[in-house]
């Protein structure tokens, strides 16, 4: 059997005429902020307290959107006759959100937890030149980070802790039996 002639435009007309008189789902965004789900990837946030200054973020970035710079400084003897230590101190950390791809792959090869997710996204320039942003804003975007999700409590103990907690408590042992010997 052959379409009757405009079939197809009525069709679109009845859809276009029932979605007129559904009430919007959209959000007004700049008034109501968004829900957004714990693991959103908004901006990435800089603990540099935690910073070695290893440069393993940048090397790894596939973007090379990371620009670290950094000096050795020496640090006298902790002990007399010990020797000075030299330690990299942290000079520029910035990031280039205009390059940036968000993989995550500068936050899962920082081994001192120096990186994070931070669920900013209102960063929006109107220089593209702005969007490299220095690490006095990557130390304020660590604050709006959210704390890790509570451990499973039918987890097991890690084995840091249990090895720990054991040492201590052989520790508490020792130190309790001479104690009661001379009682």
């Amino acid at each position: 059997m052959a379409p009757i002639p405009g079939s197809g435009l009525a069709k679109g007309l009845a859809v276009t005429l029932r979605t007129m008189t559904k009430k919007s789902v959209t959000a007004p965004y700049p008034d109501t902020q968004p829900d957004l789900s714990p693991r959103t990837r908004g901006v990435i946030g800089l603990f540099e307290e935690n910073c070695t200054v290893c440069m393993l973020c940048a090397r790894e970035c596939p973007d090379w959107c990371i620009y670290i710079d950094s000096h050795k400084e020496t640090v006298p003897a902790a002990t007399p006759g010990g020797r000075d230590r030299s330690r990299n101190v942290l000079d520029r950390f910035a990031i280039d959100f205009s390059l940036c791809m968000y993989c995550g792959i500068c936050i899962e090869v920082c081994p001192f937890d120096a990186l994070f997710w931070s669920p900013e996204f209102e960063y929006a320039e109107t220089d593209i030149r702005d969007l490299t942003h220095e690490r006095d804003k990557l130390r304020e975007w660590m604050w709006t980070v959210p704390a890790p999700p509570a451990l499973d409590p039918g987890a097991e103990e890690p084995k840091e802790l249990a090895a720990a907690r054991k040492t201590a408590d052989k520790l508490a042992a020792a130190q309790a039996e001479p104690q009661e010997g001379e009682s």
